[in-house]
């Protein structure tokens, strides 16, 4: 028997430092989201995360709220199976939203669920802790103390992580719970878990441009794919098997916006950008992926997949990553449209 166990190849995957910390992970990753413990149970959700891990992805996310705890059930029984060493994959869970339940502690930020929540996360997913724990949301009704003396409770006095970040907060909150860990010795977020994608720019090129310069916060995006509108998918309506058809009640206002000028005008823009990810030797899903990752303030970029072989043309968007030059962007750019203007500096930028 090897001293020391290894099952993971990095293959040609990248790795990044998550925010200011010294861990590190793959540029893609994958999530759970509605999938798995939803629309896919058993099998097919081991064999992803297999794939995925075939393939030099290390960093894995689900949360409380998908599937009502299911999601983390099934990836906790596929990784209990796969049996890799745990020091050789990165695992990220969500607490705000509860299960369903309807006591009212079961969600929110207070202490009592940020502790019991994330006991509640590790029992399903039979993990003696996760890497990194999310706040999932703000909670308004909570005191920022109070919301930081819980993270730091679950990390520091009960080893149930090892650091926490947020998902969706204002870059004004995020500021907060960094300056009350500071003040009061506490544990401060590290990274931030936004949608961000060619459609959606506005909140992560703009208003946490600070956070990335002052704290060199980390981000773990969603939605790469603006929920599978940049993969072309549904430039001709909206196949069964999609995510929108398979999910209509949650994507109701979604497939709507798609009947919209400003939905049709969209579709029209991801004909264009297939025109150019064909030209460089690849498909729109990969150049958007690329598109995301070759953000330096992007860690990494959640992907969500229901089979083996969209993973694997996932990842492929890698081989794009070195040809997305200067004049690719700028091409790209002019297509969408949509670059966000940054804040007046005055003339006084570093």
């Amino acid at each position: 028997m090897s001293a020391v166990e290894s099952k993971f190849n990095p293959k040609d995957m990248q790795f990044r430092y998550l925010g200011p910390t010294g861990l590190k992970v793959s540029v893609l990753s994958l999530g759970g989201w509605l999938t798995y413990g939803g629309t896919e149970k058993g099998n097919i959700v081991k064999e992803c995360l297999e794939t995925a891990f075939n393939n030099g992805i290390n960093f894995f996310d689900t949360a409380e709220v998908y599937a009502n705890g299911q999601c983390e059930i099934e990836m906790g029984q596929a990784l209990k199976e796969l049996a890799w060493p745990r020091d050789e994959y990165v695992l990220s869970t969500k607490v705000f939203f509860g299960t369903g339940r309807k006591e009212p502690n079961t969600r929110g930020l207070s202490r009592k669920h940020v502790v019991e929540g994330l006991k509640s996360c590790l029992q399903r997913m039979q993990q003696p802790y996760v890497d990194i724990v999310l706040a999932h949301r703000p909670d308004v009704g909570t005191p920022m103390k109070e919301i930081v003396e819980g993270f730091t409770q679950c990390i520091r006095n009960l080893n149930l992580a090892y650091y926490w970040g947020t998902s969706e907060w204002s870059a004004t909150q995020i500021m907060e719970a960094t300056q009350i860990a500071e003040k009061y010795n506490l544990i401060a977020p590290i990274a931030e878990q936004p949608q961000y994608n060619a459609f959606h720019r506005q909140r992560f090129e703009v208003e946490y441009a600070p956070l990335f310069e002052q704290f060199q916060y980390g981000t773990t995006i969603w939605s790469p794919l603006a929920s599978g509108l940049l993969t072309g998918k549904y430039n001709d309506g909206i196949p069964e098997d999609s995510r929108f058809s398979k999910n209509k009640s949650f994507f109701e206002g979604t497939i709507a916006s798609l009947q919209s000028e400003e939905g049709k005008a969209k579709i029209a823009k991801v004909r264009k950008l297939t025109e150019i990810a064909e030209k460089l030797g690849g498909n729109v899903t990969q150049l958007s992926l690329a598109w995301c990752v070759k953000n330096p303030n992007v860690s990494t970029v959640i992907l969500g997949a229901t089979k083996t072989k969209q993973i694997e043309d996932n990842v492929a968007a890698l081989k794009l990553l070195p040809k997305l030059t200067d004049d690719v962007m700028e091409e790209i750019e002019k297509i969408l449209g949509n670059k966000p203007d940054p804040p007046n500096a005055f003339n006084r930028q570093r």
